[in-house]
């Protein structure tokens, strides 16, 4: 379940990100697997180097591949004024055309799609194999990651003066701009940082599960972060126990695929969803008219 729920803390966080900037990030997906081909080739191509160097070079690979990414939409959304919608929609094709083609003709195992194995050291520890609980779980040390970039999100959101100009700029981009802000700096800096923490979601599968890139390893995570982001209302810190309540739904699901049909299990979890989406918007309402 926490297995499950780990990448959709990164890409719920990628598009509230984005949408506390005022911009609608549809790119989690594509983000997500740049930087986990890029947290994979770093794995197997600097294979000297000890785990606490390695480790650090891996993350950082990861958030670069998905930052660098999302920079193409921010980028263009600033200098020409395209949507971010479309750019990041079809930025997500050719991420993923990109990675075939790499996986298949470059960097490919025979007879697999899928990388090289990265380096040991570059291997983020699973927690049966530090704490001794959760045995035989691939659960894993960017769960904790994870809680640690969304509360640091937060911090930053609520309590610095870039949290502040970012929280303009989403609420009112005319009153920012009145204000002297440099909105656009800030569209590609927010869209930025938000394809960095999608790209961050790769490490769970790459590092902490498999130990190399695999074709269709995502799923769709990238998109289910839209509904992670939504039911927490772009609030990074409220965002973890809903990523957790996505994982139940994956997990439960996957439990019982041998006793109920695919179709069946797919239809209770999206009307799951969608009553969590309603019941929480009806609870706000409510909340404000007191």
């Amino acid at each position: 379940m926490l297995f499950k729920a780990t990448p959709l803390i990164f890409t719920g966080l990628s598009v509230a990100f984005a949408f506390r900037a005022g911009m609608f990030n549809i790119g989690a997906e594509g983000q997500m697997n740049i930087g986990a081909f890029a947290a994979a080739w770093a794995g197997f191509t600097f294979t000297a180097l000890p785990w606490v160097i390695h480790i650090p070079i891996s993350i950082c690979f990861a958030f670069a591949g998905g930052a660098l990414w999302a920079l193409i939409a921010g980028y263009l959304k600033a200098r020409v004024g395209s949507h971010e919608v479309i750019n990041t929609i079809m930025l997500n094709f050719i991420a993923l055309a990109l990675v075939s083609y790499l996986v298949n003709s470059v960097y490919n195992v025979p007879a697999t799609v899928r990388t090289p194995e990265i380096s040991p050291s570059a291997h983020i520890p699973r927690f049966d194999s530090i704490t001794g609980f959760f045995s035989g779980s691939p659960f894993n040390m960017v769960f904790i990651i994870g809680i640690c970039v969304c509360l640091l999100t937060g911090y930053i959101i609520r309590n610095t003066p870039l949290g502040y100009e970012i929280r303009t700029s989403g609420f009112n981009r005319d009153a920012a701009e009145y204000a002297g802000m440099n909105i656009k700096k800030l569209t590609v800096l927010s869209m930025t940082v938000a394809g960095g923490f999608a790209g961050l979601s790769g490490l769970n599968f790459v590092n902490g599960y498999k130990h190399y890139f695999e074709l269709g390893f995502s799923e769709g995570t990238g998109y289910m972060g839209i509904a992670v982001a939504l039911i927490a209302r772009n609030n990074p810190i409220a965002i973890i126990p809903v990523a957790v309540f996505f994982g139940i739904l994956e997990y439960g699901g996957l439990t019982v695929n041998t006793l109920v049909p695919k179709e069946i299990i797919t239809i209770i979890q999206a009307l799951t969803i969608l009553s969590a989406i309603t019941i929480t918007e009806l609870f706000r309402r409510r909340v404000s008219l007191e």
